[in-house]
C-alpha cells in the first residue's frame, strides 16, 4: 500500500506551509499528491505550482469537476501537466452533486453515469490522439451539428496540436455510490473512494468486481486498476480531542455538502450503519447550528474512517487498512500528524526510511498547518 497526500480545497485562502510538506515528502519517499475542488480553488493550479518543486511524487487531481470543464478543455490541461511533469500526472474526476453542477455551473445534473462515460471517452480520445477527436453523445457533440442551437455550421473535427507525453493518462474516477463504484472499475484505472472504513471491505471489492467483469479488453488489467481512499490523520495523545479535529469535516459533509433528499456523502456515511445519528447532524447543520452538529458525530465513526489518536495506536492500526483493497491511502491533515505517520509507515511501503529523517522534516513543517 502506498501513502499519498491530499491536500484538498482550499478553505479561505491558500494553505500555509504546504509547498515546504510537498518538497519535504518527495524526499522522503511520498507515492502522490492530490488537489481537489469544490467552488473555490481549482485543482490544477495548486498542483502545478507546488508539483514543479518536486521530482518523484505523482501528481493527481483528486478530484477535478467534470462540470468545470468540457471533455476536450480537461484533456489539454491533463496533457500539458504530463509533459511538464514528465509523466507523473494522474487525472482524477468526479461528477460532484447537483447543488454545485446546477448551482455554480449552471448545468443540468442528471444521469452523472451516462455524462462520465462519454467525457472519459473524449479525453481518452484526445490523449491518443489517432484522429481528429469526434463524438455523437447525448450529452457531448463534436463537432458541433450544423443544426444545432445558435451553431453557425463550421465546427470542424480536430487532433490536440501537442503530441502527449503518455498517449495513456491514467483516470481515476471519484465514486461513493454502488453504481459509480462499479463504473470506476469498468472504464477507469482507478477508484477513489470517499469514506472508507475497512469493515466493509468486502462489500467494495464485491462492487469493483461487478465493473471487472464487463471491463473491455483494451483497458488495462484488473490487478493493476489502483484503488485510492481519502484517509483524515490526526496525531493526538487523547483519542477524543484527535476526534474533535474530525467531526466539524464530517458533520460538513454529512450537513451540508448537498442538498438535504440528495446528499451523496450522508448517504454514504448511511451506508456505513450511521444513519440514525447522521439524520440528527443533518437537522442542526442545516438550521445553522454547525457545532452542535459536529459534536453529534460519533467517535465510532470517527474512528471507522480516519486515523486519530496516539502515533503508536495508528501504528497499530494500519495493518487493518493495507489488507483492504486500498493500494493508496490518501492522508489528509496538518503536517505534524502526515510526517507521524510516515515515520510509522517504516514498515510497510516506506519500508527503510529512517525515523531521524522524518524528525528532521517534521521540525522544519510542524509550526505550519495545513
Amino acid at each position: 500500500m502506498r501513502i499519498g497526500f491530499q491536500t484538498g480545497y482550499w478553505s479561505r485562502r491558500p494553505p500555509k506551509g504546504i509547498q515546504q510538506f510537498i518538497v519535504a515528502a518527495d524526499k522522503l519517499g511520498l507515492d502522490s499528491v492530490w488537489t481537489a475542488e469544490a467552488y473555490g480553488s481549482d485543482a490544477f493550479s495548486p498542483l502545478a505550482w507546488w508539483g514543479s518543486r518536486t521530482k518523484n511524487v505523482r501528481l493527481g487531481t483528486g478530484i477535478a469537476q467534470l462540470s468545470a470543464r468540457t471533455p476536450t478543455a480537461t484533456a489539454m490541461q491533463a496533457l500539458t501537466m504530463d509533459h511538464l511533469s514528465k509523466g507523473r500526472f494522474v487525472l482524477g474526476l468526479g461528477a460532484s452533486g447537483p447543488q454545485v453542477v446546477e448551482g455554480w455551473y449552471g448545468q443540468p445534473y442528471k444521469r452523472p453515469l451516462a455524462r462520465t462515460r462519454e467525457y472519459v471517452d473524449i479525453v481518452r480520445q484526445v490523449m491518443r490522439r489517432e484522429a481528429p477527436v469526434t463524438h455523437d453523445g447525448s450529452f457531448y457533440q463534436l463537432p458541433l451539428p450544423a443544426e444545432a442551437p445558435g451553431a453557425m455550421g463550421l465546427g470542424k473535427a480536430l487532433k490536440p496540436t501537442v503530441h502527449p507525453f503518455r498517449p495513456e493518462i491514467p483516470i481515476v474516477l471519484a465514486a461513493q455510490g454502488p453504481k459509480n463504484v462499479a463504473l470506476a472499475a469498468e472504464i477507469a484505472d482507478g477508484w477513489m473512494a470517499g469514506f472508507y472504513a475497512p469493515r466493509m471491505d468486502d462489500e467494495f471489492r464485491a462492487l469493483l468486481a461487478e465493473g471487472f467483469d464487463v471491463r473491455s479488453e483494451e483497458r488495462s488489467a484488473a490487478d493493476r486498476f489502483e484503488v485510492c481512499a481519502t484517509v483524515p490523520v490526526v496525531v493526538r495523545d487523547d483519542v477524543e480531542a484527535a476526534a474533535d479535529v474530525i467531526r466539524p469535516h464530517i458533520a460538513l459533509y454529512a450537513g451540508g455538502m448537498g442538498a438535504k433528499e440528495a446528499n451523496f456523502h450522508k448517504q454514504s456515511l448511511d451506508r456505513l450503519g450511521y444513519k440514525e445519528p447522521l439524520d440528527k447532524v443533518q437537522e442542526l447543520y442545516l438550521a445553522g447550528r454547525k457545532e452542535e452538529a459536529a459534536a453529534a458525530v460519533p467517535t465510532q465513526l470517527v474512528e471507522e474512517i480516519a486515523l486519530v489518536g496516539p502515533a503508536e495506536k495508528i501504528r497499530r492500526e494500519l495493518p487493518t487498512w493495507e489488507k483492504t483493497a486500498i493500494t493508496t491511502l490518501l492522508v489528509q491533515g496538518d503536517p505534524a500528524s502526515m510526517l507521524a505517520l510516515l515515520a510509522a509507515t517504516q514498515d510497510m511501503s516506506l519500508a527503510g526510511r529512517a525515523r531521524s529523517t522524518a524528525g528532521s522534516l517534521l521540525a522544519k513543517v510542524a509550526p505550519s498547518k495545513v
